[in-house]
């Protein structure tokens, strides 16, 4: 199964040069946020494929969705078997901010999902705007991971740990990394993932 991941910054290549056999052969799209309610819109109404989003730190969603998509927002989605969690936002560095959250907020939002973990037996892809802490993420408050992510991936351990936030113009970008189990993928702009097929 193909899984095409997208954050932060539009495609210039899959949009302004929209072709369609380059998303022929992709079976799921999942945004990590910061792209615009019409851009993901778009990829609902020309591929086939289903497109999951959360939000990022810059989303107004809530003014305007992304139509034709599926929000995955504090819950636990499954395609073909794959479950997937989202959760997103970033560290809050403005206070009051929409879409940013102190460690102890995130943390919460995560224990509300205990039912929905319990019920779907964990997840196979935990999908984030932020990185985890001191995994990808950087110094500075605004792009600080969340230590919760770690916890979640070490009790759960998914084959997959997607996110955004960290730009590849920043300094110290990694596209793929390792956490235990855990595969992380940093989705800026556009990545493809080969997921297994489940039997």
């Amino acid at each position: 199964m193909k899984i095409l991941v997208l954050a932060d910054h539009e495609s210039k290549s899959l949009y302004d040069f929209y072709q369609p056999e380059k998303l022929a052969d992709i079976d799921l799209i999942i945004s990590c946020g910061d792209l615009r309610a019409s851009y993901l819109s778009f990829f609902a109404t020309f591929c086939h494929a289903p497109v999951l989003y959360i939000s990022g730190n810059h989303d107004k969603y809530d003014v305007k969705r992304p139509e034709g998509c599926i929000c995955i927002e504090d819950d636990i989605y499954e395609f073909r078997g794959v479950r997937i969690m989202g959760l997103g936002g970033s560290m809050q560095y403005i206070p009051n901010a929409d879409n940013q959250y102190t460690e102890k907020d995130m943390e919460k939002r995560v224990r509300k999902m205990w039912w929905k973990l319990r019920r779907s037996k964990g997840f196979d892809i935990l999908v984030t705007h932020a990185p985890a802490h001191e995994l990808n993420d950087l110094t500075d408050l605004p792009h600080k991971g969340f230590q919760c992510f770690k916890t979640l991936m070490d009790k759960y351990k998914p084959k997959y740990f997607i996110h955004g936030h960290v730009h590849a113009n920043y300094g110290g970008f990694k596209r793929c990394d390792q956490y235990g189990d855990t595969i992380v993928i940093n989705a800026y702009e556009k990545y493809v993932i080969e997921y297994p097929e489940t039997s």
